[in-house]
């Protein structure tokens, strides 16, 4: 054998070694923090949470699940053990639901980063835990046959380019020949395509619904609803920049624009093409996309949800889809439709303008569903919505 063949061998022995002699990267500490796993019962069903950060003065965990303006409510303050470098606090059971959370070291938010499930809210990042036994079991992967999620673009004559959105296939779609109905479902103003999958669990709580006979198979179009944004953070190609939402909200596009979302959804996937089989939901300003959406399209949808929603988000531009709206809604009642189901927790900032909305509906007698829930503005009303709505849908007469 030539000298190049053992250079090359002693080279891949040299990197090889380097490599296996690194450490795995559980195995790093930080001069600064170092972070443990995220969830440790302890022995009487405590629910305990560590870091290590040997250098800090003051640490706390910040519970971002509570809802409270009060800032010190949502800390938690953790104990150094005698060594000074390990901190801990134990806490009483918690309810079965999506909680996120990160821990403040010395004023700091510093992620757990031996947990790794890490979720996007807005343009943040936080850790969360997902105890079971309630409505948290909806939200994490069980055994049960499961949907498939995509991530497509379709083109936009508004924004003359193409759009992203996540699409959720019902199990079997890819192995069968059926049409099925179709939800669309908004986010809120913070949010993107992506919000509904990630905060909102949608694929799990649609595998659970349907294995459960629950719910009937459908597709859910989850799209982008800020108009001068392509995509999420990261796939936008128009910068990388974090989004900056709000500046195209009450400009009418999003809503003057849904027909072409729907007609991509028509002509790529086996829909059943009929209001009877469509259904649209949102969130917040979603929320407002979906009754503005609804009123000005009044044979497309037979099922419409309100979720938090907002009536008018900033100065809306004075466009027919605004200043017709109130006819539009006596259109949209004339015309009829199966189910406008509304749901807004009692402490939750819109909840004048729920009243209010209820008003309007109630002074021309159109009929709605409405549900009233504890708490206020969050994530976590919004999955226990969607699991009182969905299972309403596509009901045979």
């Amino acid at each position: 054998m030539n000298k190049a063949y053992y250079l090359l061998l002693g080279l891949f022995l040299a990197c090889t070694y380097k490599l296996a002699a690194q450490p795995a990267v559980s195995d790093f500490k930080s001069s600064q923090v170092y972070l443990y796993d995220a969830e440790k019962r302890t022995a009487d069903g405590k629910y305990r949470f560590e870091i290590f950060a040997p250098k800090a003065k003051d640490v706390n965990l910040f519970a971002h699940w509570i809802e409270d303006n009060d800032f010190g409510k949502r800390l938690f303050k953790m104990t150094a053990d005698r060594s000074g470098e390990n901190w801990a606090v134990e806490l009483d059971s918690l309810q079965s639901d999506l909680l996120h959370y990160s821990f403040l070291v010395d004023g700091v938010s510093v992620l757990d980063m031996k947990n790794p499930r890490v979720i996007r809210d807005g343009n943040g990042l936080f850790s969360y835990i997902i105890p079971g036994g309630g409505m948290g079991d909806y939200y994490k992967a069980q055994k049960v046959p499961h949907g498939t999620l995509l991530q497509t673009w379709y083109p936009s004559k508004t924004e003359h380019g193409t759009r992203r959105m996540n699409i959720y296939l019902p199990p079997g779609y890819e192995n069968s020949k059926q049409k099925y109905p179709v939800l669309y479902l908004l986010h809120g103003m913070t949010g993107d395509e992506g919000a509904w999958v990630e905060l909102g669990r949608l694929p799990f709580i649609m595998d659970k619904l349907i294995a459960d006979g629950k719910a009937k198979p459908m597709i859910v179009v989850m799209p982008n609803g800020h108009l001068p944004n392509d995509a999420a953070p990261g796939y936008n190609p128009k910068t990388y920049a974090i989004n900056v939402p709000g500046k195209d909200i009450g400009s009418g596009l999003m809503e003057n624009s849904f027909p072409e979302i729907i007609q991509y959804i028509d002509g790529h996937f086996r829909t059943k093409k009929d209001r009877a089989n469509r259904a649209i939901a949102g969130l917040s300003m979603g929320g407002s996309h979906t009754l503005f959406i609804s009123a000005n399209y009044p044979k497309t949808f037979d099922y419409i949800g309100l979720f938090s929603a907002a009536f008018k988000m900033g100065k809306m531009a004075d466009l027919p889809v605004y200043t017709d709206f109130d006819q539009h809604l006596l259109t949209q009642k004339k015309n009829g439709y199966k189910l406008y189901w509304m749901g807004m927790g009692k402490r939750d900032f819109l909840y004048q303008v729920g009243v209010d909305y209820r008003k309007k509906l109630d002074s021309i007698q159109m009929p709605y569903t409405y549900h009233e829930s504890e708490g206020g503005h969050s994530w976590s009303n919004w999955r226990k919505y969607m699991l009182e709505f969905v299972p309403l849908l596509f009901k045979e007469k």
